[in-house]
């Protein structure tokens, strides 16, 4: 059967189409910007690229056009399938009828850290002999893919494994599904890691979100379980709602919690008043002893022993674009991370000064986000680089005056339209013994190595 991809490039249809080739499928599809390492990644596997969405690709005559939620009307080669009445699928329905169809789905859903939680989940199960399948928004460096099938259990080297872990993202389906994506999967095993304002190109206020939270809620069965994030009030309105499912929290002292937690992020996992064995990692930061507590959790419903989830967290080695060390140049490091909402931007922050003490740390930040865009979080933004000791702001593309916004912390803030600029700044202020922490949650026009090129 030959499938044709609309939006390929993206992470999530990259992923698609990586588990369309894994099962037999014939996989063609096209994109806007053919560009690596997306397109490198996918045509190593055999798989045909087209840039642009020109008409005559119908020519290829596929089974079934698949659409991404980046194409839309007035898509050209979109206008072409709906007028000849050629069939299409939306990615999550494809994935869900051809991929997760009587798997245990185990999902992350979340405002911010789908991504990690996701990726120690399938690491965890990985360690334990159970080779699940995963689609994840991101590379987990465990795995070096971002998407796989479900391969042979060391339990049982006869039979496939069942499992399948997913990053269960609330963003809409497709221009012709307005549901959010996670609606699709029908997971046993859930993660509700948090729940904020986000996307504000398609959700006008937080309880529009919290409504399609609610229905992922209601496909989890009775003999599944809800992970739940006990510090997210918005979680807990989700929950009341109805549930039909047990349901277990991590934050809360009666349930899964951290304690003696250092900056080193190392931490004692607890379940109520029981240690449960200390956790001796170097990934740094409150969210991610959080994401560590929902991925043992989760672990837990399959039938993993907690001790043997902390011993394969102990070697777990983050994603990338996950406080990413991309170089040190004269005793001054550059990381990379893929923060861009005000939370996700403070608690990085917060984790990277818990780990370097009184060492100045450079922010480096690009709002590029559709909602950061729109400036819906613009006044959340000098809060959440509290903690730097420097920012460095990149104010090219947005519709609201970035300088403006910045106003509140002016006299550590410089503001930049143009990226060599920008460089030329961070590379004058760096100092030995520096961190400069980029955060964005697109390329940045290489930055990262920019940077690096500079202050060598």
């Amino acid at each position: 059967m030959h499938i044709h991809i609309l939006g390929i490039c993206g992470t999530f249809m990259g992923g698609i189409a990586a588990l369309a080739k894994q099962s037999g499928f014939k996989v063609t599809g096209c994109d806007a910007n053919v560009y690596p390492p997306m397109s490198t990644q996918l045509e190593a596997q055999g798989i045909t690229l087209i840039n642009g969405y020109t008409v005559e690709q119908t020519k290829l005559n596929p089974d079934i056009y698949i659409i991404g939620n980046a194409v839309s009307r007035g898509n050209p080669l979109m206008e072409v399938i709906l007028n000849q009445g050629l069939p299409y699928i939306s990615g999550p329905q494809w994935l869900a009828e051809n991929v997760l169809q009587g798997k245990w789905v185990l999902a992350v859903a979340g405002t911010h850290g789908k991504t990690t939680t996701a990726s120690m989940l399938a690491w965890i199960l990985e360690y334990a002999g159970l080779a699940p399948g995963f689609l994840i928004g991101g590379v987990p460096e465990n795995f070096s893919v971002s998407a796989r099938l479900p391969g042979k259990p060391k339990q049982d080297a006869n039979s496939i494994s069942p499992f399948f872990v997913i990053e269960a993202d609330e963003y809409d389906t497709a221009f012709f599904d307005k549901r959010s994506k996670f609606v699709h999967y029908h997971p046993r095993t859930v993660v509700l890691n948090n729940l904020e304002f986000d996307h504000a190109d398609i959700f006008e206020n937080l309880p529009a979100i919290e409504k399609q939270f609610h229905h992922l809620v209601r496909t989890i069965p009775q003999n599944g379980l809800v992970i739940t994030n006990a510090e997210e009030a918005s979680l807990q309105r989700v929950i009341d709602q109805g549930c039909w499912t047990p349901v277990e929290t991590f934050g809360s002292q009666d349930k899964w919690h951290v304690a003696n937690a250092q900056g080193d992020g190392s931490f004692d996992v607890m379940l109520g008043s029981e240690l449960q064995g200390r956790l001796e990692w170097d990934i740094i930061g409150s969210h991610n002893q959080m994401n560590a507590l929902a991925s043992i959790a989760a672990a837990r419903h399959v039938g993993v022993p907690v001790e043997q989830s902390i011993a394969a967290l102990n070697a777990f080695k983050n994603v990338k674009r996950r406080m990413e060390l991309r170089g040190v140049v004269n005793n001054i490091s550059v990381y990379d991370d893929f923060a861009h909402h005000p939370t996700a931007i403070a608690t990085t922050v917060a984790g990277l000064r818990a780990k370097v003490g009184q060492a100045r740390i450079l922010a480096v930040l690009e709002p590029r986000s559709n909602t950061m865009k729109l400036g819906i979080m613009k006044a959340a933004l000098p809060e959440s680089l509290a903690d730097a000791d420097m920012v460095f702001c990149y104010g090219e593309n947005l519709g609201w005056d970035i300088a403006q916004a910045m106003q509140p912390i002016e006299g550590k803030s410089q503001v930049f339209m143009n990226l060599e600029q920008i460089v030329v700044a961070i590379a004058k202020a760096a100092q030995p013994g520096d961190t400069i922490l980029v955060m964005s949650n697109g390329g940045f026009g290489g930055i990262h190595q920019k940077i690096l090129n500079a202050l060598a």
